[in-house]
């Protein structure tokens, strides 16, 4: 949203709850957004007010609004909400969307609000909560509109009307049989144009892809990208339909995946936002950074290996912090362009050989320019054919080994079924660090002691 149509919207509540006006507060906070419904809410700092804003909601905006609102402020609006009231909006939430809410509760808080919820909702959410985290059958929801293939489209149709306001879409109803298994899909576009007295079961697709709800949700989300779908039914051991997964909530997965990888490829590991404390961001932060300085000890070592080297030959000391920045860099492009390759490709024998062939040409292709070209500098630079020599061949053979490193690291860890992203550029650039001291050394004293300075 315009961030000047949002001050506006802003500025007109300020405005609402100042003048005490309830008729023109539930007006107001009803016709809203829900996405700009729930940034109002946190915004709100007082209160008071938000307990007023919470109040002048219908039960399904209240339950909108917890579905977009942080966790910390989840446990806020719920404080708010007197119980009688509670259960109502917590049986109208996305069943994805509350079952993520009372996975982040304590057990005891969890329970509590299950049991205001009714019977059968509260049985289905606690089914949700069985199936693995971040797998499809966390992402379902049971609101969908289902037929059967001897129904008429203007029974179908009849049916759409009464229950469009429970369930989460009707872009498509899918064609159960008696056992309720899923035997065809029918998108509304093809009952709008079916006369209305035909058979479903002669407009109906009988090609419908499903997965079962202990599918990675990562899976779930390349399938729907790849076959253009907007939402996904997901099926039992016996073929039996439980449930759909719309296409609003694969964004929110791709989204999810997409800021752990950044996390992870940053050595952050977990969720630190603009709102997290400072106390909070250092201790995520600092087991990574100290494992990290430990490892960096180890140049260090490799340095004072090499004592004697680097004193017959101190310009070697020029092209240290060079050699190990580029090789860290080539390294962690590479691990960039894998870690994303991963969650949008199948990745086979085939695939990974001629990734790494790719890779190595690149590695080989990118060595020999700068090799090429900081050979020539040092030359210049230093009057020495043979330093030239040394920082080319140095540079071309670690940005090779670090281009791998970048590759191949990641797809073991996959191979493993450990997210690659834990590879992270700071730890690539750690390791391809300690590589690149060890050849650039290794090289300098075996040409050294053939060619003297």
């Amino acid at each position: 949203m315009n961030e000047m149509v949002y001050e506006k919207l802003e500025e007109t509540l300020q405005s609402i709850l100042q003048s005490g006006n309830a008729v023109e507060l539930e007006t107001f906070t009803n016709d809203l957004r829900p996405f700009d419904r729930g940034r109002l809410f946190e915004e709100i700092e007082n209160p008071d007010s938000r307990k007023v804003f919470i109040e002048s909601l219908h039960s399904s905006n209240a339950a909108d609004l917890l579905g977009h609102l942080s966790p910390d402020c989840q446990a806020i609006a719920i404080s708010l909400i007197e119980r009688y009231r509670l259960g109502r909006i917590l049986d109208d939430m996305e069943n994805d969307d509350l079952a993520k809410m009372l996975d982040r509760l304590q057990q005891d808080d969890a329970a509590a609000l299950v049991e205001v919820m009714s019977p059968e909702e509260a049985s289905v959410v606690q089914q949700i909560m069985t199936y693995p985290a971040e797998s499809a059958g966390r992402l379902m929801t049971n609101r969908f509109v289902w037929i059967y293939p001897e129904m008429s489209v203007n029974e179908s149709v009849e049916k759409l009307r009464q229950y469009s306001r429970v369930f989460e879409t009707i872009h498509y109803l899918y064609v159960v049989n008696n056992k309720h298994q899923v035997v065809g899909v029918v998108s509304f576009r093809d009952l709008l144009l079916a006369d209305a007295e035909s058979l479903i079961g002669s407009i109906m697709s009988g090609d419908v892809m499903t997965v079962k709800p202990a599918v990675d949700q990562e899976e779930v989300a390349r399938l729907i990208e790849q076959y253009d779908l907007i939402a996904m039914p997901v099926i039992d051991d016996h073929d039996k339909l439980i449930g759909i997964i719309t296409v609003d909530d694969v964004i929110d997965v791709l989204i999810q995946e997409a800021t752990e990888d950044i996390e992870r490829l940053s050595g952050s590991g977990k969720e630190i936002t603009f709102k997290t404390r400072a106390v909070v961001a250092f201790a995520r932060r600092l087991p990574w950074l100290v494992m990290l300085l430990l490892i960096g000890v180890v140049s260090g070592t490799i340095i004072s290996e090499f004592e004697e080297t680097l004193a017959t030959v101190v310009a070697l000391a020029f092209f240290m912090p060079m050699i190990a920045g580029m090789t860290g860099n080539t390294g962690t492009q590479s691990l960039a362009v894998v870690v994303r390759g991963l969650t949008t490709n199948r990745i086979d024998k085939k695939t990974v050989s001629k990734l790494i062939l790719r890779e190595l040409m690149v590695g080989v292709m990118i060595g020999l320019s700068c090799g090429l070209l900081i050979a020539m500098i040092a030359y210049f630079w230093q009057g020495s054919m043979t330093l030239g020599f040394i920082v080319g061949l140095s540079l071309l053979t670690t940005l090779i080994i670090g281009t791998l490193a970048g590759t191949i690291i990641p797809l073991i860890l996959n191979k493993f079924k450990i997210d690659p992203a834990i590879a992270s550029g700071p730890l690539i650039t750690t390791l391809n660090d300690i590589l690149s001291l060890l050849i650039y050394f290794g090289i300098a004293t075996a040409l050294i002691a053939r060619f003297p300075l």
